[in-house]
């Protein structure tokens, strides 16, 4: 089971689409391809969304999940829909409550 820490791995995106965003959250979902799935999307509600003006952060244990969230993303999605912001290689989860 992977922890929180693990999950380090960031990048933000930004929509303006509500349903993009869920969207994104389920790509998240697909491309952490082991441990606990749920991390890698926590802290990325509706509420949040609205919070961080309609940005997100999801966390992946690896690089290559990041990448696979990245590339699928942009495979099933209109391209202009979202847009990453920023990326970082150490930027743990933090456990949502």
């Amino acid at each position: 089971m992977s922890t929180h820490n693990e999950h380090r791995f960031s990048i933000t995106v930004h929509t303006e689409d509500l349903a993009i965003l869920y969207c994104l959250r389920a790509i998240a979902d697909y491309s952490q391809e082991t441990g606990n799935t749920r991390i890698t999307w926590g802290g990325t509600k509706k509420n949040d969304w609205e919070r961080q003006n309609r940005s997100v952060t999801f966390r992946f244990s690896k690089p290559s999940y990041r990448t696979k969230f990245t590339q699928e993303a942009g495979r099933v999605l209109p391209a202009d829909s979202w847009r990453k912001m920023t990326e970082s290689n150490n930027d743990p989860a933090v456990p949502q409550s």
